[in-house]
């Protein structure tokens, strides 16, 4: 056994045993190829099976000259998995990482945007290009629909059931939910279909993918990231946003109107409530006029 080796079938483990996404897939095994590249720099020949705590603790103490504590968490939590798969399948009989303590991380909330600065950011937007149509519905349908930017570049045309007011996602782990797309939202998507994507030259293999580059192509989540990046430079906003500020600000923006917690569970496609949770940020002021309007004795 090597760890080439161990890699790849760990990887084919992954896909088809837990039914992990390509991307997620992507993110464990850059894991355990840093920790390659660490042996190897460090002139330390030992294979998978027979590496042991002291190795991988000298690993994890050189990373955290490097990263902050949750990329340290998310590297201590990607091996820990590796080496849970090496015992499943009989190769070794004890975990390396069993006494490895993950760094404290606290909970990051990512910024979140005003109703008004996502209207800013969209009509920033310069329609004059077909690109520009193609843009407003994107950060429509982000925002509108709480999307994340993996499940927006895939999003297909038979997804969309625009009669019955849903479209389908498949989210992390091959998982499908319906969401709920308003009105506004569908108009901004027909415009780009019947105005911008009937004139394009699509490439084979993408005639039902929804949003296309210029050449006919689906686009990658790195140019949804330098959309978002460009119009928010060009308002002049001084929060640092993504793709997911969009989500998170859908989530936020449903809470603060109302919206019960598992709605927006089954919306953002979160298998646990916690998630929602954490990940639905609450100010005081929020929770200040929910106790007023609800509490018997405010």
């Amino acid at each position: 056994m090597n760890w080439k080796t161990d890699i790849k079938s760990y990887q084919s483990y992954l896909r088809i045993e837990r039914g992990l996404s390509k991307n997620t897939i992507d993110n464990y095994s850059f894991d355990i190829e840093r920790l390659c590249l660490f042996l190897e720099e460090n002139n330390i020949s030992v294979s998978p099976i027979k590496i042991n705590e002291e190795t991988i603790q000298q690993f994890i103490y050189s990373v955290s000259k490097e990263v902050n504590p949750r990329s340290q968490a998310r590297i201590i939590s990607g091996l820990k998995s590796f080496f849970s798969y090496l015992i499943f399948e009989d190769y070794r009989l004890d975990n390396p990482m069993e006494l490895i303590e993950t760094p404290k991380t606290g909970r990051k909330l990512p910024d979140t945007l005003s109703v008004e600065e996502i209207d800013a950011l969209i009509s920033a937007i310069d329609l004059s290009s077909n690109e520009g149509e193609r843009n407003r519905a994107m950060l429509e349908t982000l925002y509108g629909c709480g999307l994340r930017v993996s499940e927006l570049v895939s999003l297909k045309i038979s997804d969309l059931f625009f009669d019955e007011g849903f479209i389908k996602i498949t989210g992390k782990g091959n998982k499908q939910r319906f969401v709920p797309i308003g009105n506004l939202t569908q108009k901004y998507i027909q415009i780009y279909r019947n105005e911008i994507r009937t004139h394009l030259n699509i490439k084979k293999g993408h005639e039902d993918t929804l949003f296309l580059n210029r050449r006919g192509g689906q686009l990658t989540r790195a140019m949804i990231f330098t959309i978002i990046k460009d119009l928010s430079t060009k308002i002049g906003l001084k929060k640092s946003i993504s793709p997911h500020t969009l989500r998170h600000s859908f989530a936020t923006h449903l809470l603060e109107n109302g919206a019960d917690l598992r709605s927006i569970q089954l919306m953002l496609g979160h298998e646990s409530i916690t998630t929602t949770e954490i990940y639905v940020h609450l100010d005081r002021r929020f929770l200040t006029e929910v106790m007023n309007t609800y509490h018997p004795r405010k």
